[in-house]
């Protein structure tokens, strides 16, 4: 795929959930977040690793802030590897 029609693709599908298959034979699933003239950023689904829960002060005393699992990271891939795009539904 050319890079400026990748790019155009790209942009076409940002916010929708896509699997993108690059030069090298790899496969990523995720949501498009951004595009910009080098580089497809993905929002990439995974397990649910929690992030630390620090001590913080609050009116009441010490406490903890409220737990929430992690469950995206950010995979940035070089337009210029893309090789294809796909639509895929989610749920």
């Amino acid at each position: 795929m050319e890079k400026s029609h990748a790019y155009e693709i790209c942009v076409k599908h940002i916010h929708r959930y896509v699997r993108v298959q690059m030069r090298d034979g790899c496969y990523y699933e995720g949501i498009i977040e951004k595009v910009d003239e080098k580089y497809l950023y993905l929002a990439v689904p995974i397990g649910g690793e929690p992030y630390p829960m620090p001590r913080a002060f609050t009116p009441y005393g010490y406490g903890f802030y409220p737990y929430y699992p992690i469950r995206f990271r950010r995979l940035i891939l070089p337009l210029a590897a893309l090789l294809v795009l796909s639509l895929i539904p989610y749920y």
